[in-house]
């Protein structure tokens, strides 16, 4: 993993973000649900929602580290609730995000955040691979979703919220496949907004730009984080705080009126 020096000051300000983050009375007690809750963003998101007074469940399939972020949030109002699921197995996906619905007693919010941006040239791509990245980026998304609306428009209402990427804004190398799938995202925000307007459910897109976590670090030595600071307006490294702040707000009655739209946290990366 390549060395990095941004990390302990932008740790830092992340902490001081979670103190001071904003308060929403509406998300206490509400049923979320986050894909790929275990860690970099959807850590942050099961973190910020549980620090709310929400009821969170997760699915992931990385079940050591689902079990240590539970643990950590052992004092939170509601202890967050876990299931062992790939989200790219629809059919589990489906069986697993019912019976979350069940424990929780409905589904109010669901955070579709599981992906993964695996590097690949265009040389390599198979069928089979073109297949497993579209299901892990984009498909599952979509049947998550189908499987808790039903529940949503019982209850007269509900949040839809799809993670996109900045990097099919920016056309970024040996990514086209994720960046097909996070172009693909947007769409499905846009359709899904349209179709379950009428039952109140909100659907939105929120864009982060490169947030850093642990996986990001995986790809970027200290000069390349540098060249992406450089990039941004603001100058300093997002953090999963920051993407989880939007998602807060765009999940509470705050947001009553916004939907079928993208929301960009990436520092103004041009």
């Amino acid at each position: 993993m390549p060395h990095h020096t941004l990390a302990d000051p932008a740790a830092g300000q992340a902490a001081q973000t979670r103190l001071m983050a904003a308060r929403y009375p509406s998300l206490r007690d509400k049923r979320v649900i986050v894909t790929g809750g275990a860690s970099g963003i959807g850590e942050g998101l099961v973190e910020a929602f549980a620090s709310q007074g929400a009821q969170v469940g997760f699915v992931d399939i990385q079940a050591e580290a689902a079990a240590g972020l539970v643990l950590r949030l052992g004092e939170a109002h509601h202890l967050p609730v876990f299931r062992l699921q790939d989200v790219s197995d629809v059919e589990g996906l489906g069986v697993a995000m019912q019976g979350l619905v069940d424990e929780l007693g409905g589904c109010d919010v669901l955070v579709n955040n599981a992906a993964s941006d695996d590097r690949h040239v265009l040389e390599d791509v198979t069928p089979a691979y073109w297949d497993e990245r579209i299901s892990v980026n984009l498909k599952h998304k979509f049947f998550a979703s189908q499987a808790v609306w039903p529940d949503m428009k019982a209850n007269g209402g509900g949040v839809i919220l799809n993670l996109g990427s900045i990097s099919w804004h920016l056309g970024l190398d040996e990514l086209a496949l994720y960046q097909i799938s996070k172009a693909g995202v947007e769409g499905l925000t846009r359709s899904l907004a349209r179709e379950l307007g009428p039952y109140n459910i909100r659907v939105n897109t929120i864009i982060p730009g490169n947030v850093q976590t642990e996986r990001q670090m995986r790809w970027y030595t200290p000069e390349g984080e540098a060249e992406i600071v450089a990039a941004q307006c603001l100058k300093g490294r997002l953090q999963p705080v920051d993407i989880a702040a939007m998602a807060l707000f765009l999940a509470s009655d705050d947001a009553r009126f916004c939907t079928g739209h993208e929301y960009w946290v990436d520092g103004g990366w041009r």
